[in-house]
């Protein structure tokens, strides 16, 4: 009867932990909307602060002047990261999920990196040869617009910052990260996952037309087929920064034969 003891020391109170869980469909969907908002207000707060400091009449066509310049779209594109980051912290703390393993952020080896990156680049030569049969410009005007612009103001290599590391680090996370592991994990399975969130990461880059929507797209799915694959969002952040330093390094060459 040692419990009744009143010299015996009481028995430790283990607390009662829930266990981790993860966003499934609507939970992704809506964390996914909150994720969205939050890059979206970094990357709004520096075109806010460009268009409040430009001199003379506040009018559209000075907004816009804004909005396409190459260090606005530069620095916009960098602060975006910090909300993006601030907002799956959020999301997964809640789940009581490592942030790690929850977004996958495990290394990959020296292989998977050669099939990724050799996958892209077959992918996108096809999608070249295809420009190149339609008599289609290789890289979208607006990259080209925005280039030149940055290269005006000297910021080029503040969006060789912007658009092959923050920009893949961002998307990567949001789609491949956090949208494919809840959607990957419900009704929809690893298939539906991988479409999906390469259909939400393709609308992200309002900016293209039609034909490169479809490029885009193709390279979602073969992100996400990577992120099925090897289970490493490290390995599709470092495939889409080359896939987006291969494209500003293109456009660079058809600024300077232009």
């Amino acid at each position: 009867m040692d419990s009744l003891d009143p010299a015996s020391p009481l028995a430790p109170v283990i607390p009662i932990q829930r266990p981790p869980r993860i966003w499934k469909f609507w939970g992704t969907a809506l964390w996914g909307l909150v994720v969205f908002g939050a890059m979206f207000a970094g990357q709004m707060a520096v075109v806010a602060w460009f268009v409040l400091r430009q001199e003379g009449p506040l009018d559209m066509a000075a907004a816009i002047h804004v909005l396409g310049g190459g260090l606005t779209i530069s620095l916009s594109v960098i602060t975006g990261l910090p909300g993006v980051l601030g907002s799956l912290w959020l999301a997964i703390h809640l789940s009581r999920t490592p942030f790690a393993d929850y977004l996958a952020l495990r290394r990959t080896s020296w292989k998977n990196v050669a099939i990724g990156v050799g996958a892209l680049i077959v992918l996108v030569g096809v999608w070249e040869l295809l420009s190149r049969a339609t008599g289609r410009e290789s890289a979208p005007g607006f990259m080209m617009d925005v280039l030149r612009s940055a290269r005006a103001d000297g910021a080029l290599w503040l969006l060789v910052i912007a658009f092959c590391a923050a920009a893949p680090m961002s998307e990567e996370l949001f789609a491949r990260g956090f949208l494919y592991r809840g959607w990957s994990e419900s009704f929809l399975g690893p298939v539906g996952a991988i479409i999906l969130s390469s259909l939400v990461w393709t609308a992200l880059h309002l900016q293209y037309d039609w034909f490169f929507f479809g490029e885009v797209f193709s390279i979602g799915l073969l992100l996400g087929y990577l992120r099925y694959r090897f289970n490493s969002t490290w390995l599709t952040i470092f495939v889409h920064g080359v896939n987006n330093l291969a494209a500003v390094v293109q456009t660079i060459m058809l600024v300077s034969s232009g």
